[in-house]
């Protein structure tokens, strides 16, 4: 049995294709700084429908939020556009010089945007803030193998680990975690507001933030400082607008008045664009996952109701899972878009496997009444069982409310479930849903590195469950502490499975979606391929138009 501090030393698993312990990365790519030392011209205007929660690194843990920063911060290490491989970013070089000690030397004479020098000592301020600000809503999780970071000059940084032989830490270093800040301009122990970040110019990235109206409008500038991996953003100027209603998205890419619409256009508003000779529909590897969150405290028979039961707790889950209709909801709502899931890893990276198909359902990923009702008459739960099922009606795009308006007539069609479909902006939903407000809810997940550890360490060991849905099973625990220091890839292969055909017994999620990434450009943009990338990170600075 894996005791807490056991799990505070987990270490995540590195992608496929990197080396172990000794890993050695030089600071060199195509694209990179070193090959092109100033933007293009002109301007690009980008719609999204996706909300930014903060600014701050340390605050925020959503893709809204996440693709402004990778616009405006640098990082130690980031992926070049077409890859989900990790290289330096900021840094010259990154190495292994012990098992527990993972050595970064930064690039001489770096800048923010506002004059200060970039040193180590922003480095290490960066991820001591992190661990000391852990938001609850923030990325810090990812962070629970870091013990210390030492500045020793202006040009090293040295981070000591807890564990050894921590397969993926260059790629936590390019993750949501590792945005590095300006330590005159961010507080160091709570929240900086975003109008004390675009006033004090605290950038480093591609770009910097020229104007800012939160969730409305804001105005990127080409940073003409950044010396970093992904050399100069082929435009200068862009401008990101905000829609509350993504039809307005979609008429106004299709009349020229933005010329990118990413995230989230609905499956018919993108399948309708594809015949339009203006636009140009381009997809690209998707890392998306769509699930239902069951909070182990509040649902029905949850432990701290006054029905409580394990059991019973158990069996409603169950009978959920054996009633969706995945095949009905991809293609119904999503028109191909997304596809069933059937596991928590998604299909195309190594380990995934379908245990819910086989579990639950009819055995071939359709749904089965009679097993639903049989697994609840089985543990003496009386029907129809009340669901307060919660989703957020802006953040995952415009068809999340005929996507839970479906989930909501599989459930009652067959009387077992009455379901109580409730909805709130995503600003306000991301602060109820790790506060016990919501016994089930709708969840989605934007990798934050490719790779199956990513889908199960976040979610499933106990002292990181950004969930917050007070799920915890000890030999879950070990199994993922476990594949995390694992180098034999076909040894961990073998343990990632066994960790997906455990939770899936669990339930504390029940997965269903997994989606692609679609842009809608204008005939006259191009770059989209390039950075609609399996680093599943937007780059800007790939667009042009003209």
């Amino acid at each position: 049995m894996a005791s807490a501090s056991t799990n505070r030393r987990r270490v995540l698993a590195l992608a496929a294709g990197l080396s172990a312990a000794t890993l050695a990365l030089a600071g060199c790519s195509a694209g990179g700084a070193d090959e092109e030392s100033s933007s293009g011209g002109g301007t690009l205007t980008i719609g999204t429908t996706d909300k930014i929660t903060t600014l701050d690194p340390a605050g925020s843990y959503d893709n809204g939020s996440f693709a402004v920063m990778n616009q405006v911060f640098p990082f130690l290490m980031n992926s070049p556009y077409g890859t989900s491989d990790v290289e330096p970013d900021i840094a010259e070089s990154a190495e292994f010089t012990s098992p527990t000690e993972y050595t970064v030397t930064l690039k001489s004479g770096l800048t923010f945007a506002n004059g200060n020098d970039l040193t180590s000592s922003d480095v290490k301020f960066s991820f001591d803030r992190q661990l000391a600000i852990a938001d609850e809503n923030g990325p810090s999780a990812l962070l629970y193998n870091l013990d210390s970071v030492d500045a020793p000059d202006d040009t090293t940084v040295v981070f000591n680990l807890k564990s050894e032989n921590d397969q993926i830490f260059p790629q936590i270093l390019s993750s949501p975690a590792g945005p590095i800040v300006d330590e005159d301009v961010f507080s160091a122990d709570e929240l900086t507001a975003d109008e004390d970040i675009v006033d004090g110019n605290a950038f480093a990235g591609q770009y910097v933030i020229t104007s800012y109206d939160f969730n409305n409008l804001v105005a990127y500038k080409s940073n003409p400082d950044y010396e970093g991996l992904l050399g100069a953003p082929d435009t200068e100027t862009v401008n990101v607008k905000y829609y509350a209603d993504a039809s307005n998205m979609k008429l106004d890419v299709q009349e020229g008045n933005i010329d990118v619409a990413f995230r989230s256009l609905s499956a018919t508003d993108i399948d309708d664009l594809r015949g339009n000779d203006a636009v140009k529909v381009v997809e690209g590897p998707g890392g998306e996952i769509r699930y239902i969150v069951f909070n182990f405290n509040t649902q029905p028979y949850g432990a701290e109701t006054p029905e409580a039961d394990e059991a019973k707790a158990l069996a409603v889950r169950q009978a959920v899972a054996d009633l969706l209709d995945r095949e009905e909801i991809a293609d119904q709502v999503y028109k191909g878009t997304y596809t069933p899931l059937y596991s928590y890893v998604p299909d195309g990276l190594t380990g995934a496997i379908k245990p819910l198909q086989d579990m639950y359902g009819d055995g071939s990923g359709g749904p089965d009444a009679d097993k639903a009702a049989q697994t609840l008459e089985d543990a003496g739960v009386e029907t129809p069982v009340e669901l307060n099922l919660q989703y957020s009606n802006d953040h995952y795009g415009p068809s999340s409310g005929d996507e839970y308006a479906l989930i909501k007539d599989q459930l009652e069609a067959t009387g077992l479930f009455t379901v109580n479909l409730q909805t709130t902006e995503w600003v306000q939903y991301s602060k109820d849903r790790t506060s016990d407000v919501y016994p089930e809810y709708q969840l989605g997940w934007f990798p934050d590195y490719s790779d199956a550890d990513n889908y199960l360490s976040p979610f499933f060991l106990t002292d990181v469950n950004f969930l917050g849905n007070h799920y915890s099973n000890p030999e879950v625990d070990d199994l993922i502490l476990e594949q995390s220091v694992t180098q034999d890839a076909d040894a961990r292969t073998a343990l990632i499975e066994e960790i997906q055909e455990k939770v899936a017994a669990d339930l504390s999620t029940v997965p269903y979606l997994q989606g692609a990434q679609v842009a809608v450009v204008g005939a006259d943009v191009s770059g989209t391929e390039d950075t609609l990338d399996a680093s599943f990170k937007f780059r800007y600075g790939a667009l042009s138009k003209g």
